[in-house]
């Protein structure tokens, strides 16, 4: 159950809820951001939408070297090469795009580890959604020449990293910290781009595909940049999927009457039921902005200019549950919530802006497809999930779901 108001799991007693606005000084200290603080949706949504006056400074963006790659990676790219980028991938990532080329896999994927399910008895959910998030992202970006299971421990060990302080130029890590971060990512560089990485690129250089891999080889990509590129597809399409495919479960299955609300519904209330549950539970917590121009945001009749060097925390948990925005009882699991215009059920929980999530549509189609599947068993929770918080994204994860299914009238597992 939730602790304390609402339906809210996912609880971090050590988050605050206000002010609405807050800058925090730096205080004289070197090598410390001054930082601002938004937890009201329309400010934040201000500060997103602030064309080219902003730049990605979350997920270590500033410690990427700049110039060492002729193509930056998308999630930390800005500007006008940004925008390049997001345009030309788009045609792989639009809703219809999704439904139509992918929908097929992500039934057929999610069938086989419902079939499974049923033929065991039991499930682990983290685990079968990781191998479920993970072939379904194989298909678009084009890193299917190696095996599902092997793929996703290699992008599963990208997350092995020492903890980071975000306002220090130098990310607040000691010597040793910076040593293990290097230790704990090249290796596991390495075995992704030998087994996954490398067959993909030679498979699609004899023959292309619709893929992501195959349209940076045509856009004269390195394969170091290609190889970049398919971490960031790779892990982002992984981590964040898994971790709302067991929130959204574990809401659902904790609620008879949502859950008969889901099942009996058809696929666009099944999607607007998905999107209060990431508004409530956003995965990514909070997205670190760089300001570069002044920008000027407002709350209601107060007005604040942030100027360039600033660094900007969007806490988008508290954006999401902002009352003057989403409406009352914002940490209630409301289906039908009415949202500000020009925001969508979800929130900010995709971000906004320039680096709003392109994978938004993906994310909630796939996670439809295998719970709509599987919930329709009516499992029930053997084990309930041990929460807990990654500093890479700023989010939560869950881990040791166990469902089982229900017996059959003759005792065994029903199928």
């Amino acid at each position: 159950m939730s602790e304390g108001p609402g339906d809210r799991r996912a609880h971090r007693p050590d988050e605050a809820t206000c002010p609405r606005v807050e800058r925090v000084d730096s205080g004289g200290r070197t090598g410390v951001s001054t930082l601002w603080r938004l937890r009201a949706l329309e400010p934040a949504r201000e500060l997103l939408r602030a064309r080219h006056r902003t730049t990605q400074a979350g997920f270590t963006a500033e410690a990427i070297p700049q110039g060492r790659l002729e193509h930056h990676p998308i999630l930390v790219s800005d500007g006008p090469r940004h925008d390049d980028q997001r345009r030309k991938v788009a045609r792989f990532l639009a809703p219809a795009v999704v439904a139509d080329r992918y929908g097929a896999t992500m039934e057929d994927c999610a069938d086989r580890l419902v079939e499974d399910f049923l033929d065991r008895g039991e499930v682990r959910l983290d685990d079968a959604a990781l191998h479920y998030t993970v072939e379904v992202t194989a298909q678009l970006v084009g890193l299917t020449e190696s095996p599902v299971p092997a793929m996703a421990r290699r992008l599963v060990s990208f997350f092995d990293q020492p903890p980071f302080d975000i306002t220090r130029t130098d990310l607040g890590r000691s010597r040793r910290d910076w040593a293990r971060a290097a230790r704990n990512g090249l290796w596991p560089v390495l075995r992704f781009w030998w087994s996954d990485v490398r067959p993909a690129i030679r498979a699609r250089r004899r023959a292309p595909r619709t893929d992501i891999v195959s349209h940076l080889l045509a856009e004269g990509y390195s394969r170091t940049s290609i190889l970049v590129e398919c971490v960031t597809y790779g892990t982002a399409g992984m981590v964040t999927t898994r971790e709302f495919i067991v929130m959204a479960a574990w809401h659902l299955l904790g609620d008879p009457d949502l859950l008969e609300t889901y099942l009996a519904a058809e696929q666009p209330e099944r999607l607007a039921l998905l999107e209060e549950v990431i508004r409530l539970e956003p995965v990514v917590g909070h997205l670190y902005r760089r300001v570069q121009e002044p920008v000027e945001i407002h709350d209601g009749q107060e007005s604040w200019t942030i100027p360039a060097g600033d660094l900007v925390d969007v806490c988008v948990r508290a954006t999401n549950t902002d009352p003057d925005a989403v409406g009352p009882d914002p940490l209630d699991l409301c289906p039908g919530r009415e949202m500000p215009r020009g925001t969508g059920g979800a929130g900010l929980a995709f971000g906004d802006g320039e680096h709003k999530c392109p994978g938004q549509p993906l994310a909630l189609l796939e996670t439809d497809a295998l719970l709509v599947r599987l919930l329709a068993h009516r499992p029930r929770v053997v084990r309930e999930p041990e929460l807990g918080w990654d500093h890479l994204i700023e989010g939560y994860w869950l881990r040791g779901l166990v469902l089982s299914a229900p017996p059959s009238d003759d005792g065994r597992t029903c199928r």
